[in-house]
C-alpha cells in the first residue's frame, strides 16, 4: 500500500516565497486528484481483504494441536491475576 507521500509525489512542484528557500508545494485540484487515487486504492484493497477473507473463512478449521479444549481454558480453576499487583484492593 502507498503512503501519503508517494500519492502526492507526481504532483509536487516548488515555489519560492519571497526571500525564503524553495519549498515543496501541491495544488489544491491536485491534492484533490491524489486523494481520489488513495480512495479508489483503499476500495480495491478493502475488496481483496474481503475476498480473503471469506476464502478463509471457508477452509475448514484444522483441530487444535495440543490437548487444550475450550472448556479447559474456561475452566474455574484458573487463577486470574491483576495486571496492576499495587492496584489489588481496588478490584472489586
Amino acid at each position: 500500500m502507498k503512503t501519503a507521500a508517494q500519492y502526492l509525489a507526481n504532483f509536487v512542484f516548488e515555489a519560492r516565497r519571497p526571500r525564503r528557500e524553495l519549498q515543496p508545494v501541491v495544488a489544491y485540484n491536485d491534492a484533490l486528484r491524489a486523494l481520489d487515487q488513495a480512495v479508489a486504492d483503499a476500495e480495491k484493497y478493502r475488496y481483496l481483504l474481503m475476498r480473503a477473507l471469506r476464502h478463509h473463512d471457508d477452509e475448514p478449521i484444522a483441530a487444535p494441536a495440543t490437548g487444550a479444549t475450550a472448556a479447559s481454558f474456561f475452566a474455574e480453576e484458573a487463577t486470574v491475576l491483576p495486571l496492576y499487583p499495587g492496584q489489588a484492593r481496588r478490584a472489586a
